[in-house]
Order: structure tokens, then C-alpha cells, then sequence
């Protein structure tokens, strides 16, 4: 058994929709009280209405951009006034836009890398204070296996901005373990989200098609993931990550997955 995280509180940005609001879910059904942050004030309140079903925590908003400095301190400070403390930091908040290298401007770059990467950076910056205080401070990020892993055309700017994730994660974790802090990272595969809506029935069975467990992963297997890294039981678990993606990354070629 886990220990619980009942009674804990937890920030998770970009939580309005998507692989944040699956990790959102996760820890406001296990008893923890979840922040939830994004720009959309429309979206967010949809999604802590749509949380409350099932949650045994409070579920609070706050409308704040994180490629914005002051923003990421906004979520914090608003954090602070709701719950009192922050026990865990779930850096999620991102964004993908499509753009081929050789369309691609700096601006396109500059607007991805600020809410991947110093979203990520600042994020953190901001609760370290109060993830000290707690005694127990976690930092979970969502990176991705495109960058780090693998590479998908019209994804460069995104793929490096992962990539940095890891990279920040690394030196982040040396200096945040005198603090009582860890910090580690999820790396999605392929996740059911309402970013796949659109996308037809033979676009989503070709995606399902690559992986060997022949489907998409759903959110809340990224928030279990986070979950764990959350726990007491993680806390000597630092700098480290984890793929979530049911084998996506493992055959070397279409043919491995041939008659399987």
C-alpha cells in the first residue's frame, strides 16, 4: 500500500484539459486538494466542474499564462492563499504547434520554448519555497518521447523544448535534493485526448497500429504515473524518468510489428 496523499495540495498547469486534467483527476480522486492552472478561464471552469464528480479534494482554478514569469509566481502565490502549502508540482502546461523547419520563424520557436521549457523552469522557480516547507516536496514534469526519444516532422521546435525538459531536469535535481525535493519527469507516448477528436477513425487505428499494445494510453495513466513520483514512497527516487506508452518506442521498424 502507498502511503495517502489525502490532505495534500497539488498544482498541475495546462490542467484544463488533456494529459493535465487526467493528472488532475488522479489526484483529487486519491483525497488531494489540486490547483489547477491554464489561460482559459471558460476552460478551466468546465474542468473543475467536470472534476468535482468523483473527487474527494478541493479543485480550485487560476487563470495565469506560464511563459510568463509573473505567471508562474501568480500560480504559486494563488496556491498559497488557497491551500496554505504546495506538496507537489505537476509541470504540464504545453503546447504543440505544427511548422516544418524550413517554414519555421524565430517567433514560432520563441513561443514554444517559452511555455514548454521556462514554463517548465519557472514553474518551478516559483514553489520552491513552499515545496521545501512541506517537507516533502515533488516536482513531476510532463516531457514527451518526441525529442528525447524520437522525432516527428513539423514537431522540431516542440521535439527541443522536451528535450530541454530533460535537460533542466538533470541539474535541477542536484540542486534541489538538499531541499528535501525531488523532481522527475513522465514521458508520454501516444495519449487519448480531445486533441484526437478531429482526427478521423483511420488516423487514430493508424496510431494504434504502432504500438504493441495496439491502443492509445488514456490520461489518467500518465496521472498514475505522476502519482507514484508524488508518493513517500518515490522520495528517494530523483532526476529519473519514465515512459508511458505501451511499447510505442520499441520496434525498430513496421516489420517487428508484423504478425504480432
Amino acid at each position: 500500500m502507498f502511503t495517502s496523499v489525502k490532505d495534500r495540495t497539488v498544482i498541475v498547469t495546462g490542467g484544463s484539459k488533456g494529459i493535465g486534467k487526467g493528472i488532475a483527476r488522479v489526484f483529487s480522486q486519491q483525497g488531494a486538494h489540486v490547483l489547477i492552472a491554464g489561460r482559459d478561464t471558460t476552460a478551466l471552469d468546465a474542468a473543475a466542474e467536470s472534476l468535482a464528480q468523483g473527487a474527494t479534494g478541493r479543485i480550485e482554478t487560476v487563470a495565469a499564462d506560464v511563459s510568463q514569469v509573473d505567471g508562474c509566481r501568480t500560480i504559486a502565490e494563488v496556491a498559497l492563499e488557497r491551500f496554505g502549502a504546495i506538496d507537489v508540482l505537476c509541470a504540464n502546461a504545453g503546447i504543440f504547434p505544427d511548422k516544418l523547419l524550413v517554414d519555421m520563424t524565430e517567433e514560432d520557436v520563441d513561443t514554444v520554448m517559452a511555455s514548454n521549457f521556462k514554463g517548465t523552469m519557472f514553474s518551478v522557480q516559483a514553489c520552491i519555497p513552499a515545496l521545501e516547507a512541506s517537507g516533502h516536496g515533488r516536482v513531476v514534469l510532463t516531457s514527451s518521447i518526441t525529442g528525447p526519444i524520437t522525432g516527428y516532422p513539423g514537431w522540431s521546435h516542440y521535439g527541443a523544448s522536451k528535450a530541454a525538459q530533460l535537460g533542466f531536469l538533470k541539474t535541477a535535481a542536484i540542486e534541489l535534493a538538499p531541499r528535501g525535493i525531488t523532481i522527475n519527469a513522465v514521458l508520454p507516448g501516444n495519449i487519448a485526448t480531445e486533441g484526437l477528436d478531429d482526427m478521423g477513425a483511420d488516423y487514430i487505428r493508424g496510431m494504434e497500429a504502432a504500438i504493441p499494445q495496439r491502443r492509445l494510453g488514456a490520461v489518467e495513466d500518465i496521472g498514475n504515473a505522476a502519482l507514484f513520483f508524488a508518493s513517500d514512497e518515490a522520495g528517494y527516487i530523483t532526476g529519473q524518468t519514465l515512459v508511458v506508452d505501451g511499447g510505442q518506442v520499441l520496434p525498430e521498424s513496421p516489420a517487428a510489428m508484423e504478425g504480432i
